[in-house]
């Protein structure tokens, strides 16, 4: 190699974070350890896993407890940290939509594009009977549940391909995405409403499900309203309260 190319590929190892700060008392370490936590969730695009926010912390650091502390910290700020999608992420509190959506022209600023009820409702049923086929999508519909719409869901990471269906030829069933939870505000999908639950107050029945009746309670996340508008963005339908 030529003292030239040499010098363009420098043998430099970057140096090792010190996670650990025992040099610190533990007051400023605590708040160190804050500091990280808290820088790398802001610079993600997206949420934050547990493990990612351990390799900037020492093993005796308690996660939750330096989450709690942000989070207290945050309180009097127009954001918050939320628990979504297995991970940690920042987010504006939902007081400021209207004046988000006043600068930005988006809901809640997300850039997301609005659903129709159509793709509403077959999201909804995705996530509820998932994994679930195009065909069987078009039966519990009663007519067919196009191509175009799943691509539509699919374009927007809100669904993925699951696992291939026992049925003849064996057709690909589809799943909500961790992009879904993000979207919904949901940590997993065992927060999302019990059916039959839903059922029980009245709030969501299969008959109406297949009418194209998206109850005003269930789509708001309130318990009564107006009739809503024929269509609805991913921030405003809510699958849990």
């Amino acid at each position: 190699m030529s003292e030239a190319s040499a010098r363009r590929k420098p043998n430099v190892q970057p140096a090792l974070l010190d996670t650990e700060l025992e040099h610190l008392p533990p007051e400023l370490r605590w708040r160190e350890w804050m500091g990280r936590v808290e820088a790398v969730i802001f610079a993600a695009t997206e949420p934050v896993p547990r493990d990612m926010l351990a390799r900037v912390v020492g093993k005796s650091c308690n996660l939750d407890l330096v989450i709690d502390d942000i989070r207290a910290e945050l309180a009097g700020r127009p954001y918050e940290l939320v628990s979504v999608a297995s991970g940690w992420q920042h987010r504006t509190k939902k007081v400021f939509s209207d004046v988000i959506h006043a600068a930005f022209g988006t809901a809640a600023g997300q850039g997301t594009k609005e659903l129709s009820q159509s793709e509403a409702l077959v999201l909804m049923c995705i996530a509820y009977f998932q994994p679930i086929t195009r065909g069987e999508l078009s039966s519990f519909f009663g007519k067919e549940v196009s191509r175009d719409l799943i691509g539509v869901l699919r374009a927007q990471e809100l669904i993925a391909s699951g696992p291939r269906s026992p049925q003849p030829g064996a057709p690909y069933t589809y799943v909500t995405t961790k992009n879904f939870l993000s979207q919904f505000g949901l940590d997993t999908l065992r927060q999302l409403p019990d059916f039959e639950a839903l059922e029980d107050a009245g709030l969501l029945s299969k008959d109406k499900l297949l009418a194209g009746d998206i109850p005003v309670g269930f789509a708001s996340g309130e318990v009564d309203g107006e009739e809503e508008d024929a269509s609805a963005s991913s921030e405003g339908i809510k699958f849990g309260t």
